[in-house]
């Protein structure tokens, strides 16, 4: 060979070595034609609902079944590899470090090969089937279908359930697959329509002289939580975009009138509606949401570009494609279930979405739920004590999630402006050019930091309203998750971080469904306050938005750096301490005390209740920017004992 050739082939057996799209040759996995004689059971997608006392019997023949998703698994070498790339990408000594993949790059490494992947689609549309969506990282195929042409081509049965009054569709058994493609299926997504639930708590109030109440405005926000050092640096989210995941349209008047009440520049979302999938139209009950999670991801990185994805099949849809696309390097989601409540086909395709964004560098941002330990039974409206267990919410127990618990603001001494909020509120609205009142030109009145304990507002309303936290059941505890507090519990230890949550004190005021007709105030003279760790998910992604502007790089799983930083850089939080996530619960029922509690109690250091807590922003950025290309040296941990745990 000449020499000039051996010099080119070692050229490319480096290049393959170290470049992260080249480091593992992939190969084709289907052996045999793709044939139904022979088939192999898929286990894992008999929603936990769908139980034999809610059938009301099959769906009719010609019902459609929209946007269904065949996950396609990795090999577990493929596996092993993406494991280690994605610690890799987060380990600074790595060459791998902040490598950001492609969804063609990643597909070129985790996916299938084009031709497995081209074989597994043509088999799908020879049983009849419409192909919606390919994905660019081969690793799923989305498409819709008849009731009777998903049935014959996966040996299933589609039943209707009737779950507590509501009407849903779910599989009554497993499906199956042709042997040929056992290898290669994960399993599948949307064979049900039981949809996530929004984590958003909404109480319309009156004035301040009839509630006693301050509101949170973006200024408030910019105050407490140090944001103003940064917005006059030039760190406010100037392009920047952040995704917000939603299931129902939105009005764009209500997003452009809380940006001008809350002196934002003018700044509309773009809206996207997910391929494939029919327009949900305006859900009235979900519609709230998607109002908060786009203002207040826009309140904090006011300057960022908000790209809203919707989905008739769900706010999980709308994260699939999300991420398939790299839609944006943050991304905000506020849906949820408790973790008992997601089939393992499920967990396991949520899992796979996940890891895939952060290997593209995305940041996801997830509410940790509003039932405190008790996720379960925060499902059931109106419920007070709590029968189901402790169970957190997922996907913000995911390890490649972000999980955002919540806090209360606990004023001591002068929080806010002097001048009395009663008297403001009259003259503001009889003399709006003379008197300014407590408020400035922004609406806000916060003066400094405000202190914070853990959000459990339970008794209060009558309803389980408290910062979700606690262990998960299905995933170990991740090797980053370390700081001093951390319980030595080996599992997935919920909340990460946590951002004021009480709608009673203080929420956050929001504009949804023209509820902003005379400044924040509706006709009535209400206001449209919101709390509920929904709230702490687009704030969080608003937070990553300014470092990524800060830094100019995307940071994909964020959560190794926050564990580190609290150790390293602990000014840069607020310790929550004080109070706890406990509920009421049925003495009796599984992990309820002789008391009639459950819970965790706050303490100093990482609880399960705020988390690591809350952040001085402006010093947690600079923290970040300073974070050096060496892993930090970790100080001795101190583990949490079961005595911080309430009986």
């Amino acid at each position: 060979m000449p020499k000039r050739n051996i010099s080119a082939v070692l050229f490319a057996f480096l290049f393959a070595a170290s470049h992260p799209a080249f480091a593992q040759a992939i190969h084709d996995r289907i052996a045999n034609d793709i044939e139904r004689t022979s088939s192999a059971i898929v286990k894992g997608h008999v929603h936990p609902l769908a139980r034999p006392e809610y059938d009301q019997g099959k769906v009719g023949d010609l019902f459609t079944m929209e946007r269904i998703t065949m996950m396609l698994k990795p090999s577990d070498s493929q596996q092993v590899a993406l494991d280690a790339f994605l610690r890799q990408q987060q380990d600074p000594s790595s060459q791998n470090y902040h490598r950001w993949l492609t969804p063609e790059e990643f597909a070129d490494r985790f996916g299938l090969t084009v031709n497995d992947y081209s074989r597994t689609v043509a088999w799908l549309q020879n049983q009849g089937l419409t192909i919606d969506e390919t994905a660019r990282g081969r690793n799923w195929v989305t498409f819709t279908g008849s009731a009777r042409q998903v049935e014959t081509a996966f040996g299933v049965e589609i039943h209707e359930y009737a779950v507590n009054g509501t009407p849903h569709y779910a599989t009554a058994t497993e499906p199956s697959v042709p042997r040929a493609l056992s290898d290669i299926v994960l399993g599948f997504r949307s064979l049900d329509n039981f949809r996530p639930k929004h984590r958003m708590v909404s109480k319309p109030k009156f004035t301040s002289s009839t509630t006693g109440n301050h509101f949170l405005t973006a200024d408030d926000f910019a105050t407490i939580y140090d944001l103003k050092r940064l917005y006059s640096n030039g760190i406010d989210g100037t392009g920047q975009t952040i995704a917000v995941m939603g299931q129902t349209d939105i009005q764009l008047a209500d997003i452009e009138t809380f940006r001008s009440l809350s002196g934002l520049p003018a700044s509309n979302p773009t809206v996207i509606l997910v391929p494939g999938s029919r327009d949900p139209g305006f859900v009235s009950s979900e519609i709230g949401e998607a109002d908060l999670d786009i203002q207040w991801s826009g309140a904090v990185a006011r300057g960022a570009t908000i790209i809203y994805v919707n989905s008739n099949n769900g706010a999980f849809d709308s994260l699939q494609y999300a991420v398939g696309q790299i839609l944006a390097p943050v991304i905000s989601i506020s849906y949820g279930d408790c973790e008992a409540n997601w089939s393992s086909s499920e967990m396991a395709a949520l899992a796979a979405i996940t890891q895939q964004g952060n290997a593209e560098g995305i940041t996801i941002a997830a509410a940790a739920g509003d039932g405190g330990p008790a996720d379960c039974d925060s499902d059931f409206s109106g419920r007070l004590t709590a029968r189901l267990g402790m169970f957190v919410d997922a996907p913000a127990s995911l390890p490649y999630v972000t999980g955002v618990g919540g806090t209360t603001l606990s004023e001591t001494g002068s929080a806010w402006s002097s001048a009395d909020q009663t008297f403001g509120d009259f003259f503001r609205k009889k003399l709006p050019n003379v008197w300014a009142g407590a408020n400035n030109s922004d609406n806000g009145s916060a003066l400094s930091y405000i202190p914070e304990t853990a959000w459990n507002d339970t008794l209060m309303d009558g309803v389980l309203a408290s910062t979700g936290g606690g262990r998960s059941v299905l995933f170990p505890k991740p090797e980053w998750q370390q700081a001093n507090g951390v319980p030595n519990d080996n599992a997935r230890d919920v909340p990460d971080i946590a951002f004021a949550a009480s709608a009673d004190h203080d929420g956050y005021l929001s504009c949804s469904q023209g509820s902003c007709a005379n400044g924040f105030r509706a006709t009535d003279g209400s206001l449209l306050v919101v709390g509920g760790t929904s709230v702490g998910a687009p704030v969080f992604a608003g937070i990553v938005a300014l470092m990524n502007q800060a830094t100019s790089s995307r940071q994909g799983n964020v959560n190794p750096v926050l564990y580190a930083l609290s150790i390293r850089a602990s000014a840069a939080f607020h310790d929550v301490n004080q109070g706890g996530n406990a509920v009421p619960c049925s003495v009796g029922s599984p992990g309820c005390s002789g008391d009639g509690s459950m819970g965790f109690a706050a303490a100093s250091g990482y609880d399960l209740t705020t988390g690591l807590g809350s952040l001085d922003i402006s010093a947690f950025v600079t923290a970040w920017q300073s974070y050096r290309l060496t892993l930090p040296v970790l100080s001795p941990l101190s583990p949490a004992t079961e005595t911080q745990r309430l009986p």
